[in-house]
């Protein structure tokens, strides 16, 4: 990872947590009922995750009480704008956006002193069967301030009131009431602490639930799309639902998003463009064998390129060029069909979001075709982050360095 740490683009935003909001983060924890964290300084995301804390607990989604009930910690106002560098939803950044649109000034307010624990509760205690992600409608997102300091704000406003009514002033328990709830929490009479839950409505998605489900409801038909095949053989046995029910790598899966206007071809145009070359060397590197030269100038010099494409086995050549040689094939005759030539994952990576899809759409779109043919490595560091960076680490050092050049190149 160490090239993409250097380059900025390997988990560049997290925010350094150190001191009091240490303590804080852990009363968070405790609340939500996990176990405090040891470490004395760790980093954290826009939904207060932390990479360090996940390693330390042996738990990437530590903040989740089982798949069905996700959380997270708010303890500094820095975290507004923040990447969510796991989501477990790919809709969790857009929840936070409009945590911090609608509350703002609290959060500035609460974070002086205190923390907020979220609970993304989505009406579901646990999940029992593959398809209770169709369950997902509208997410409630409720808050919990660290020290029920807004039950605390109200109790000490209750008991000023008390202090102004008739002798009270001068009764000592009163003045001992106020001076304990002073000392304890400060003065909370004007403090902006008030949270009332949000509502969030859910349309298509994809949670890491099941080992990974695309839920695709806003189109002709509904579609769900399962990444692990073991749940994928146990939803097709629910006829509970009327859906179209996919494993992502069957082969009628891409036919049916066309159908159904989700994804979109066109070779000619495809071909002129960078994306185009960026899949086309990526799969040229997979199949380079001991070359004599870095795999980074193979890439980056056209001599070079052209010597080691050579030099590969008929086979691996036609793959590697496959588009480009069906193109020319059709110049000649239509009676050629892409099946009979193009290689079938490099033509699902030429495959993009319907034009007619809108953003959020095609954002999801997007990632389940990075998942289906993960051969741009742009958009698989885009849509896929943590899946680029497992990939990532077993590739041949100077690959890593085209790949990262091609990356900051474009961002």
């Amino acid at each position: 990872m160490q090239k993409l740490i250097e380059a900025n683009l390997y988990r560049s935003e997290l925010i350094p947590v150190s001191g009091k909001l240490v303590e804080r983060y852990n009363k968070c924890l405790v609340k939500l009922g996990f176990t405090p964290t040891k470490l004395k300084t760790f980093l954290i995301d826009g939904i207060g995750w932390s990479p360090e804390i996940a390693e330390e607990k042996k738990d990437l989604h530590y903040l989740n009480n089982g798949e069905a009930n996700p959380h997270g910690i708010i303890i500094t106002p820095l975290q507004k704008g923040k990447p969510v560098y796991l989501p477990f939803h790919t809709f969790d950044r857009d929840m936070m956006q409009q945590i911090f649109k609608i509350y703002g000034d609290q959060i500035n307010d609460i974070t002086r002193d205190s923390a907020i624990c979220i609970d993304f509760d989505q009406k579901i205690d646990a999940f029992y069967e593959p398809l209770d992600v169709l369950k997902y409608h509208t997410i409630h997102i409720n808050f919990h301030l660290m020290n029920n300091l807004y039950h605390q704000q109200k109790e000490q406003l209750h008991i000023i009131e008390k202090f102004k009514q008739d002798h009270n002033f001068i009764d000592e328990d009163i003045h001992a009431e106020l001076l304990n709830s002073a000392k304890a929490y400060g003065d909370l009479r004007s403090r902006n602490l008030e949270l009332p839950a949000i509502d969030f409505s859910v349309s298509s998605f994809y949670t890491r639930a099941f080992g990974g489900v695309y839920v695709l409801r806003d189109f002709i038909s509904p579609i769900v799309v399962f990444e692990d095949e073991t749940w994928h053989k146990e939803a097709i046995k629910d006829t509970n639902y009327d859906v179209l029910i996919y494993h992502i790598q069957q082969k009628e899966l891409m036919a049916k998003l066309r159908d159904h206007v989700i994804i979109e071809y066109n070779l000619e145009t495809s071909v002129k463009t960078d994306r185009y070359e960026r899949i086309k060397k990526f799969e040229m590197s997979q199949y380079l064998q001991k070359p004599k030269h870095p795999i980074r100038d193979i890439l980056r010099d056209p001599i070079l390129y052209k010597s080691y494409l050579n030099k590969l086995d008929i086979e691996s050549r036609k793959k590697v060029m496959s588009v480009e040689r069906y193109l020319e094939k059709l110049e000649i005759s239509n009676q050629y069909k892409i099946a009979d030539i193009v290689d079938p994952k490099l033509f699902e990576a030429l495959h993009k979001p319907h034009s007619s899809l809108e953003g959020r759409h095609q954002d999801l779109i997007w990632k389940l075709l990075v998942n289906i043919a993960p051969k741009d490595v742009l958009y698989w560091y885009w849509y896929d982050k943590e899946d680029f960076y497992n990939n990532f680490e077993h590739w041949d050092e100077s690959l890593k360095e085209w790949v990262v050049e091609v990356i900051s190149n474009n961002i």
